[in-house]
């Protein structure tokens, strides 16, 4: 018993000793100790699994953008038909109809003194020329020409055309409007959901009902995107109020916005700061074009409603040669930066491709031009929704078989 005991100790030595070399020659061929083999490996298991999470981030991160994408796109689907509204309102217009080219004489008067008491009292000019049976009104204020209108128009329709006549008359159609402005902007008020307005702002808001943008109505858009902003809030669980208040009032500024210097939406914030509206509405107004840095969720959907408004199939409509005339601009603005080979202008001036030398421009100031020349066009150029600005950028290498 006793020397099978010390047969099987001397074998286990023998194994132990085996084991001991050959762990010796591994190390002298991996050229690495035992301990170093274990933190080689631990680090190539630590480098797969790294791999493996940065691979299942990667996934997950596609699928909550893709997600987020059907979300939101289900929310604007849903939000667009349940706006629907008029495609394109009614610009207002600047001609009067006459009864007949006779009338144009009396309007002119001797040595024009009724077009001149007319002209002086309202502020706007009076064009009479070979249009028949029509004169057309000329401003840049469309509340003063509106006013001019309903006086020429009561003027033809009366026949006594002379200057205290005239004086009377749009004195009658200056109390009309004003009467019109403040009615227009309580109905705009009811309609959006947002009382407590002060009365300032409310004829302000009435003002806009004679101003139209590309054909749409300031107005009506206005209200549009009211609703548009309440429904979107509504949706994504943000304050609704604001978010409608806000939209109402985002376009303020326009209404007198060619009588104060600086643009539309500081001059918005500005006034409605003034007459007590809230912090939070003020930053929906004054960034929504981000001029000013947005600082709550209300004025990101303030900015969407208003892109949905403007854009939306048929909101909006121009004239054929401002259309290509804006289209060229676009153009333009994006040849005007270097290293640009060719732009070209799509989908209605939706978007504008830019093809780059590649020699001039890597990869790197490609997204930096795309970001100027965005820029550029929001700085210089008025259009409706927005404008995606693609930079391409190609190389190609060139060889022929002999």
């Amino acid at each position: 018993m006793g020397k099978r005991q010390s047969k099987l100790d001397k074998q286990r030595n023998e194994i132990d000793q085996l084991q001991e070399e050959r762990l010796q020659e591994l190390s002298r061929i991996a050229e690495m100790t035992k301990e170093e083999a274990r933190e080689r490996l631990l680090e190539a298991v630590e480098q797969e699994t790294r791999q493996d999470m940065a691979r299942r981030i990667r996934e997950t991160e596609e699928a909550l953008k893709e997600e987020a994408h059907e979300r939101a796109r289900d929310i604007v689907a849903t939000t667009i038909q349940r706006i629907a509204s008029d495609q394109v309102s009614e610009m207002a217009v600047s001609v009067v109809p006459l009864p007949s080219d006779e009338m144009k004489g009396r309007i002119i008067g001797r040595a024009g003194r009724n077009i001149r008491a007319f002209e002086q009292a309202t502020g706007v000019d009076v064009i009479v020329d070979d249009t028949p049976e029509a004169v057309t009104l000329s401003s840049f204020d469309p509340v003063r020409r509106e006013v001019a209108r309903r006086a020429m128009t009561h003027l033809v329709q009366d026949g006594r055309i002379h200057p205290a006549r005239i004086e009377k008359l749009v004195e009658d159609a200056q109390k009309e409007v004003d009467r019109v402005i403040r009615e227009e902007g309580e109905k705009a008020a009811y309609d959006a959901g947002v009382p407590g307005l002060h009365t300032e702002i409310v004829k302000l808001l009435g003002r806009l009902a004679f101003r139209t943008s590309f054909g749409q109505n300031q107005l009506s858009h206005a209200v549009e995107c009211a609703h548009i902003a309440a429904m979107l809030a509504s949706e994504l669980g943000a304050d609704v109020a604001v978010s409608k208040a806000g939209a109402l009032l985002h376009d303020l500024g326009k209404a007198v916005d060619h009588e104060v210097e600086g643009t539309h939406a500081q001059i918005g914030a500005e006034i409605a700061r003034r007459y007590g509206v809230g912090p939070k509405v003020v930053n929906c107004i004054a960034s929504h074009h981000h001029e000013v840095e947005q600082e709550f969720v209300e004025a990101i959907i303030v900015e969407a409603a208003d892109a949905i408004s403007g854009a939306r199939p048929g909101a909006r409509r121009e004239s054929l040669e401002a259309y290509v005339k804006r289209i060229r601009a676009l153009e333009d603005v994006a040849n005007s930066f270097e290293g640009v080979q060719e732009s070209y202008a799509l989908q209605a001036g939706r978007e504008v491709r830019i093809i780059v030398r590649p020699e001039e421009i890597d990869d790197l100031a490609s997204m930096r031009l795309a970001r100027d020349i965005a820029r550029k066009i929001e700085e210089t150029m008025q259009y409706p929704g927005q404008i995606k600005v693609t930079i391409i950028r190609e190389t190609r290498s060139v060889d022929y078989a002999k």
